[in-house]
This record gives C-alpha cells, sequence and structure tokens, in this order.
C-alpha cells in the first residue's frame, strides 16, 4: 500500500450539513486529499464563505439549498449535484440536529425533528445519490453517527434513538448495495465541542469530569476525524462495509474507573 490508496483526486463528493461545524472539517479534508465538493445547507447563502475557501484550494464547489427533510429537495439536490459533476463517488451524511432534554419533557415535535432530520433524511439522502451510484457501480457511503450510537446518555434519548437507528441502517445499506461496488460506513464521533453542545464546554467541571472518564483524557478535536474521514472515502477502505468506527478518544471501552487513582500506571 502506498499514500495513493488515499489520494482523492477526480472524485467528486457530496456533504450535507455544511454551514458550520463538522460538516466542514469533513469537505475540508476531502477537499484536500483531492475531491471536489457539493455542499449542502438549507440556507445556500451561509454556505458562500465556506465555498470561497474551497476553491481557494484548487477544487470545484458547488453549494446547494436542501432540506433533508424534504424528498423533494433532496431529490433536486441529487439531480443538480450528478448534472453538474456527472457523477458522485463519495457521499457524506453529515446534516443533523438535537434537541436536549430530559426524557420528561421530550416533545412530539421535538422527536420528530430530530428522528425526521438524522434519521429519515439519512435514509432519503443516501436512496436518492445510491440510486447515480448504481449506476457507476461504485460509491463510497459515510453516515455520520455519534458516541450515542452505542452508548445511551441522559437528555439525548430521541437523539441516540436516531444515532443507533443510522448505525443500523448503515448495515442494511451495506447488505443492499455492496453488489453494485458501494461501501456504506459510519463514522461515529466521541465527545466534540460543536455548536449543538457548546454549553456544555463552558462548564469547565463538567469538561473535567467527561475528560476524565475519556482514556486519551481529552475532547476530540477536528483535526482527530480528518483521517478517519479520507480514510472511509478512500481506497484504502475497500473492502470495509457496513461498519461503525468511533473516534471517541476510547470512552466507550466504559467510562467507569475500575481501579483508584493511586493504582493507575
Amino acid at each position: 500500500m502506498s499514500l495513493k490508496e488515499f489520494d482523492l483526486t477526480g472524485r467528486v463528493a457530496v456533504v450535507t450539513g455544511c454551514s458550520r461545524g463538522l460538516g466542514q472539517v469533513f469537505a475540508r479534508a476531502l477537499a484536500e486529499a483531492g475531491a471536489d465538493l457539493i455542499i449542502t445547507s438549507r440556507n445556500i447563502e451561509s454556505l458562500k464563505p465556506f465555498q470561497a475557501e474551497i476553491e481557494a484550494l484548487g477544487r470545484r464547489c458547488m453549494p446547494w439549498a436542501c432540506d433533508v427533510r424534504d424528498q423533494k429537495s433532496i431529490e433536486r439536490m441529487a439531480e443538480a449535484a450528478f448534472q453538474r459533476a456527472g457523477k458522485i463517488d463519495i457521499l457524506v451524511n453529515n446534516a443533523g440536529c438535537n434537541v436536549r432534554k430530559p426524557a420528561l419533557d421530550v416533545t412530539w415535535d421535538d422527536w420528530n425533528l430530530i428522528l425526521d432530520t438524522n434519521l429519515r433524511g439519512t435514509f432519503f439522502v443516501s436512496q436518492a445519490i445510491g440510486r447515480l451510484m448504481i449506476e457507476e457501480k461504485y460509491g463510497r457511503i459515510i453516515n455520520i453517527g455519534s458516541v450515542t450510537s452505542v452508548n445511551g446518555y441522559a437528555g439525548l434519548g430521541p437523539y441516540g434513538a436516531s444515532r443507533g437507528g443510522v448505525k443500523q441502517l448503515t448495515m442494511s445499506l451495506a447488505d443492499d448495495w455492496g453488489v453494485h461496488g458501494i461501501t456504506v460506513n459510519c463514522l461515529a464521533p466521541g465527545w466534540f465541542k460543536t455548536a449543538q453542545n457548546a454549553v456544555m464546554y463552558e462548564d469547565a467541571e463538567w469538561v473535567e469530569y467527561l475528560s476524565d472518564r475519556i482514556p486519551l483524557k481529552r475532547p476530540g478535536q477536528p483535526s482527530d476525524l480528518r483521517g478517519a474521514i479520507v480514510f472511509l472515502a478512500s481506497e484504502a477502505s475497500a473492502y470495509i462495509t457496513g461498519q461503525t468506527l468511533l473516534v471517541d478518544g476510547g470512552i466507550t471501552t466504559g467510562a467507569v474507573r475500575a481501579l483508584p487513582k493511586r493504582d493507575r500506571i
């Protein structure tokens, strides 16, 4: 194997939810690895500064308004992306949302917003882009999950249900579409500071509490995700499908200290 296995030159990637946060981290990493981009958000104007940044890297970048809760909007995006680029090689299903509430306070509308965006949206974007990939007999679909895909946390019931569903959906689509040369994997970040959870990181005591439960003793940084997204998008992962890659500093190894501090090396 050589570094050529990770080269994305000539590939075209769709990344949803690119107006801020981890969506831009993923898209930037793919562009730096050589891919051209179609980036989406509900508000196309919010994408313009990031579009300029990607184009400054020498990559083509098309912004497009897409609401993943609206099937027609998804279908228009897929058609426009294909017409502009002629193919879609990589899809990153990043668009998502959260409402952080105790379970007894979650409303019907809260549940629908989260599940419609994170789970239903991931499926129907995958379906729309998957049709195009099947024609080409090639594709890399990367669903963005979370540490909540495998662990449960108070206050994150609907969000955890949606991300757990993404993990299961990943395995199903991998089985459906592997025959067409398409891999489908889930990239599951651990505890990273994003716009959705920024308020938590303002609490120094909570950050210390969290870090103590992470074997690497710190929350994630955006740079920790770059290698993983390029790996799953590239030929380096050609024989990997249906898997969930946790980039979590090891927190899912177990959050309870089993030895007193004096006995830990």
